[in-house]
């Protein structure tokens, strides 16, 4: 039997902001990826390139990887994930932002 405690399996949840400051490279590095993706069918290939191009957060979300997140961590292998991208309103001195600031989980691991 299982507990909570002794499950193998750990949710790690992290959030990233990010400052765009060059959304042509973004964008490029993204259609280039696309590009790569050799056994992309033709339709998605259309429709990944359409929202990169449109969106740099679209484009970011398609370059960023959580598998390179933690593939070269040993004993570990990637079960499940799943990631977003959108813009926001970022101010680094609202305590909105307060990294520092418990979520009230404490199931800090």
């Amino acid at each position: 039997m299982s507990t909570p405690e002794t499950s193998r399996f750990v949710r790690l949840r992290v959030e990233v902001v990010l400052e765009v400051d060059d959304a042509d490279a973004v964008t490029k590095s993204a259609l280039r990826r696309i590009a790569d993706e050799a056994e992309m069918p033709a339709s998605e290939r259309a429709h990944a390139e359409s929202a990169v191009t449109e969106d740099t957060a679209e484009a970011l979300a398609y370059l960023v990887d959580p598998f390179d997140l933690v593939s070269q961590v040993p004993g570990v292998e990637l079960q499940q994930a799943s990631w977003s991208s959108e813009r926001i309103d970022y101010d680094p001195d609202s305590p909105d932002w307060d990294l520092d600031e418990d979520d009230g989980d404490d199931s800090d691991g």
